[in-house]
């Protein structure tokens, strides 16, 4: 039995759910309201993560409220360079050799001319940071469930157009209690049709039936955080035997009240069902932690094995969009890594 664990800094790994203003170093926020005059409520100065808890109405509200006052602070492209830059220099400092950051663009379109130059200047932003880094990056667009689905099939039609610059896959976020999934199923298909994956969020702050939604009625390839299908055995079996893989993101769960400790995440009921997994840090701006501590909570609080965390890093990379090159040299990092002796770096 290992004692001694290795760095999971150092253990190769897909990031599949990073939100895009929520990628944003607490410092750079600061910076930024600084910069614009923005005044920043408490809960954004403090450099600890804010009290929160979406399990109500109002619990939601103030998370989307600090969301979007952090937002407020990205109003030129060179701010929204930095952001994408500073995101992919963190995932490299936690072994992430590829990210998928999601973004619904008509949040920042008002500042920067419009929806097209909006996208334009994300998409280059990613592509300049990939080139600095050497992080594989791409970009999920994401519609949001709040608003009329027929937004969402403009921006279908939009991340369709800008598959050949960067554009992987199409997501629906927001508050998952409001807007059945089936009435996103065109933009979906939109989506499909033009080659992207499917990435709806569903099943962390409703039930199993959010998941089963995003399988029947928007044919999900991934789902992000799924973490409630726990709840639901035949659900679990599905999944596995689809191989859909779920973006759960531990400390985002903890953070958000769906869970109370980081050990109630239902990760090993996810993994010993044979559900693929893909760590990610969701927001870290407000849950105070990024990739590899993810890691941290399935290994600290769930006994994961160095094996079995290599094996969860395999499965992010498994349903990641990254090319086939890329899903070779890190798959042989993650064997390189476990054939490490345990009591490397910790």
């Amino acid at each position: 039995m290992e004692h001694v664990h290795r760095d999971l800094a150092a253990l190769p790994k897909a990031h599949l759910h990073l939100h895009f203003t929520g990628s944003m170093r607490p410092s750079t926020l600061l910076e930024l309201a600084d910069k614009y005059g923005v005044h920043l409520p408490e809960a954004l100065k403090g450099g600890t993560p804010p009290k929160l808890r979406a399990t109500d109405e109002r619990g939601w509200f103030r998370f989307q409220r600090l969301y979007d006052i952090a937002r407020s602070c990205l109003r030129e492209p060179e701010d929204i360079r930095r952001l994408v830059r500073e995101a992919a220099e963190e995932d490299v400092r936690d072994g992430s050799g590829w990210l998928e950051i999601q973004v619904d663009p008509t949040s920042y379109a008002p500042l920067l001319g419009g929806l097209i130059p909006a996208m334009e200047v994300i998409l280059d932003a990613v592509d300049a940071a990939s080139r600095e880094t050497g992080l594989g990056m791409r970009v999920v667009v994401a519609a949001n469930r709040m608003k009329h689905p027929l937004e969402a099939r403009t921006l279908a039609r939009l991340a369709v157009r800008y598959a050949d610059r960067g554009v992987v896959g199409f997501g629906l976020s927001n508050d998952e209690r409001r807007g059945l999934a089936r009435d996103f199923d065109r933009a979906f298909a939109i989506a499909r049709d033009g080659g992207l994956l499917a990435a709806p969020h569903g099943g962390e702050l409703t039930g199993p039936f959010s998941v089963r939604d995003c399988l029947d009625d928007l044919r999900a390839a991934r789902v992000g955080h799924g973490v409630r299908a726990a709840e639901d055995p035949r659900l679990l079996r599905r999944l596995a035997e689809r191989g859909v893989t779920c973006e759960v993101c531990p400390a985002s769960n903890v953070a958000l009240g769906v869970y109370e400790k980081p050990e109630d995440v239902p990760l090993r009921t996810l993994f010993d069902a044979g559900v693929p997994m893909a760590l990610g840090a969701d927001d870290p701006l407000l849950f105070g932690s990024r990739l590899a501590a993810q890691y941290e909570i399935a290994r600290e609080h769930h006994g994961f094995t160095d094996a079995e965390l290599a094996e969860l890093a395999r499965q992010s990379v498994r349903g990641s969009a990254a090319p086939e090159d890329v899903r070779r040299k890190l798959l042989a990092g993650i064997d390189d890594w476990l054939a490490l002796p345990a009591g490397g770096a910790r």
